[in-house]
């Protein structure tokens, strides 16, 4: 098997081919999961908890059903209402949630590094579903699945990635993947959205719309990430839109057959026009939303494999 890693906390540490193992098995959930029987075995016996220290709606929800078809027990945490707002370190909520031997701890944290830490007093396999600005390495798979769906082929394309990429761990992740696969990647925001060191990227740069979508294959808008935002980023939501968000006329400038993404949630009006939001024959937002659950059964499956080698190879030892 082509994927041996632990954990999941990023997509840095991931191979390319690591990334189409991924992608293949992932491929055959989305098969599963339309049919009419959703269900299998994959994780019977094993239990998974859902930590989330910040809110999600999607990721959660596709966390929670991914877990569930595959078979496995599924607790979610409130941590809103957890000892971590007591006082209770992280560290000693994981060693808490060590001694009830759970086999995959699923985490969102508002702080970049979180999950890392998390990852390291656990004996269990931890998923990284968005810590701070760091990453989100699921998101980018189920981005590089509709992409590769949708177009044919996951490399040597031209991605333009749109908006608040400075506060974003999607774009970060999307980064990170799609250089893996060899695309060529533009990043298009005004300067105050543009992250420090972007230079370094090895990306193409424009605060020109419609320059930078010259030609693209593929459209990936971002999300104002205001919670994250503690100053002047843009004038006005309303001059934003004039300038940056997406609508028909900016992406005519993109090849006749580019395709258009967000990772949601959407603020329509803002970053994207919502008739283009819901354009059957331009947009795959829906098809984001479903690749996701195939995604992470997938993230989980094979993370459950390595787990179950792991430990016959400590039973093994224990009886040599």
């Amino acid at each position: 098997m082509a994927f041996r890693a632990r954990h999941l906390l990023g997509i840095e540490h991931l191979a390319p081919l690591e990334i189409t193992t991924v992608l293949d098995l992932a491929d055959r959930y989305v098969e599963m999961s339309r049919r009419t029987v959703k269900q299998s075995d994959v994780l019977a016996g094993m239990t998974q908890i859902n930590m989330f220290f910040e809110s999600s709606t999607r990721t959660q929800a596709s966390f929670e059903l991914a877990g569930k078809r595959l078979g496995a027990d599924v607790m979610n945490m409130s941590m809103q209402s957890s000892s971590v707002k007591k006082g209770e370190t992280l560290i000693d909520t994981a060693m808490t949630l060590n001694a009830m031997h759970p086999d995959l701890l699923v985490v969102r944290h508002p702080s970049s590094g979180a999950v890392n830490l998390l990852a390291s007093k656990v004996n269990c396999a931890v998923l990284n579903a968005g810590d701070g600005r760091h990453e989100h390495p699921t998101q980018a798979l189920l981005d590089a699945l509709t992409i590769r769906r949708a177009k044919g082929r996951i490399q040597r394309l031209t991605v333009a990635i749109c908006g608040d990429i400075a506060h974003s761990r999607v774009a970060r992740s999307n980064l990170i993947l799609l250089n893996k696969m060899e695309n060529r990647i533009r990043l298009i925001a005004p300067p105050t959205l543009m992250p420090a060191g972007v230079d370094a990227f090895g990306c193409e740069l424009f605060d020109d719309m419609r320059e930078g979508l010259k030609g693209c294959d593929v459209v990936m808008m971002l999300r104002l990430q205001k919670e994250r935002m503690d100053g002047g980023f843009i004038p006005s939501e309303r001059e934003y839109y004039h300038r940056y968000g997406l609508d028909a006329e900016k992406l005519s400038h993109a090849a006749e057959d580019a395709i258009v993404m967000h990772p949601g949630p959407m603020n329509r009006g803002v970053e994207i026009d919502g008739d283009l939001a819901d354009d059957i024959n331009r947009s795959v937002i829906q098809d984001q939303v479903e690749m996701g659950v195939a995604v992470r059964m997938a993230c989980m499956d094979l993370l459950a494999r390595n787990l179950r080698a792991e430990r016959g190879r400590r039973i093994v030892g224990t009886m040599v």
